[in-house]
């Protein structure tokens, strides 16, 4: 199936997850990344269970905590 990640298309396995895509991108720091699929954020207790679709869109977003001076 083709899905969307990160604004490239890939071809990948039926029946993929969100934790073995995060595995095959080889995402730094997963357990700091929220995940959107059609532009829709994933809570991380769905992550495990959510299989993907063909023609999903999926983004990794890492929220940067910032300072003022």
């Amino acid at each position: 199936m083709t899905i969307t990640v990160s604004g490239n298309r890939k071809e990948v396995k039926d029946g993929l997850t969100v934790p073995e895509l995060i595995e095959q991108e080889k995402v730094e720091t997963p357990q700091y990344v929220t995940v959107s699929i059609n532009e829709e954020f994933l809570q991380k207790a769905d992550e495990e269970k959510t299989v993907l679709k063909d023609g999903d869109v999926v983004e990794f977003l890492y929220f940067m905590g910032g300072g003022s001076r």
